[in-house]
């Protein structure tokens, strides 16, 4: 249970201005899936989210209104398994052309909870990512990643969690995602860390087949559920 204490009572929601400003309303994180907490949702307008174990009984969430979007898959990696595809055209850089990257993120992502959410149109979930993108950018969090001297994508992180990756339209599907990936994870690997962690969408099976290849192997999952009290603007 997570709840926090704010002025003179306790609260079970945790504010996300970063969706916020995307969609035009207030957007909340429910830190907890018990009776007082779901009853507290019921209280505001506003986007809603909540993440629990997949053997969960739902029930008392649809009851609130809350709705099935997406399960979250979460593979690491230890640095030992990490294995690698060199190319010698590939590189990692942190010396790139910020439209070029923002560029990427506008098509990049298809497959993410918020595209999933039949409340959600599509323009407020691709804004929603490539403003993501732009803040890992403007807080040095993300790699670009160059075919000879072509911008092709971008892996974005934090501390040592992998959180974005986007390769360009033209380069999927031949076998580039593995050797950026790879070379983006062991560049990772050089800030000390003994383990990535990354979340996949579990209807994203090309991410999850990459992250196996490379030696990720699966830790546990979750499900995340929405409640939309309200309407978009």
């Amino acid at each position: 249970m997570t709840l926090t204490i704010r002025g003179d009572y306790i609260t079970y929601l945790r504010e996300t201005p970063w969706d916020k400003r995307n969609f035009g309303v207030n957007t909340y994180e429910v830190t907890d899936i018990g009776k007082e907490a779901l009853e507290e949702t019921d209280a505001y307008e506003g986007h809603f989210t909540i993440k629990v174990d997949p053997l969960e009984n739902p029930e008392p969430l649809l009851r609130h209104g809350f709705y099935y979007v997406d399960t979250l898959i979460e593979p690491v990696c230890q640095r030992d398994n990490l294995q690698v595809f060199e190319d010698n055209h590939v590189r990692i850089t942190k010396d790139y052309n910020p439209s070029a990257i923002l560029a990427i993120a506008e098509e990049a992502f298809t497959l993410g909870r918020f595209h999933r959410d039949f409340h959600i149109p599509d323009a407020l979930a691709d804004k929603r990512y490539k403003n993501w993108v732009d803040d890992l950018q403007q807080s040095g969090k993300l790699f670009a990643l160059t075919y000879d001297s072509d911008t092709v994508g971008f892996y974005g992180f934090s501390d040592n969690k992998v959180l974005l990756l986007g390769v360009r339209k033209d380069y999927r599907g031949q076998g580039f995602a593995k050797r950026f990936t790879s070379l983006s994870c062991r560049e990772h690997f050089k800030a000390g860390y003994e383990e990535l962690q990354t979340s996949v969408s579990a209807v994203n099976a090309p991410s999850l087949n990459l992250f196996y290849t490379l030696g990720f192997r699966l830790r546990g999952a979750v499900d995340v559920y929405h409640k939309l009290n309200g309407a978009f603007a």
